[in-house]
């Protein structure tokens, strides 16, 4: 049987923990953040902190990303402009074992329409 891209997101929340805004507000401030988004969507605005790693490259850059190496362990907040392909590279994370990562419901433009602050990254 063949399946969608949105059927292996659905599939993937499945196995995976979701956070809601209100939820990933309180941890903002001591959790790693990871934008999944492409470079130039993420060099247009991010959540305070974040780091980008695009999803179609995580699998191979997580481990030796500084921010990242040796950090299994840690809360990570994973989001993406809606919530689909953080999904997608939250079941990888865990996967991976990176067991405390969790996926941003509703992404970036959840966390916009809720009026939350944006940052420009310092690279862009």
């Amino acid at each position: 049987m063949t399946m969608t891209a949105m059927d292996l997101v659905a599939e993937a929340k499945q196995h995976i923990t979701e956070i809601d805004i209100e939820e990933a507000k309180q941890a903002i401030a001591t959790d790693l953040i990871l934008d999944v988004r492409e470079p130039a969507e993420y060099a247009a605005g991010c959540l305070p902190g974040a780091i980008n790693i695009p999803r179609g490259v995580l699998e191979f850059k997580i481990t030796s990303h500084p921010e990242f190496q040796y950090k299994q362990d840690s809360k990570i907040i994973v989001y993406c402009q809606s919530g689909g392909r953080s999904a997608l590279a939250t079941e990888a994370l865990n996967k991976l074992g990176y067991k405390n990562a969790v996926s941003l419901k509703g992404g970036y433009k959840a966390w916009l329409e809720n009026g939350l602050h944006v940052s420009k990254p310092e690279s862009a």
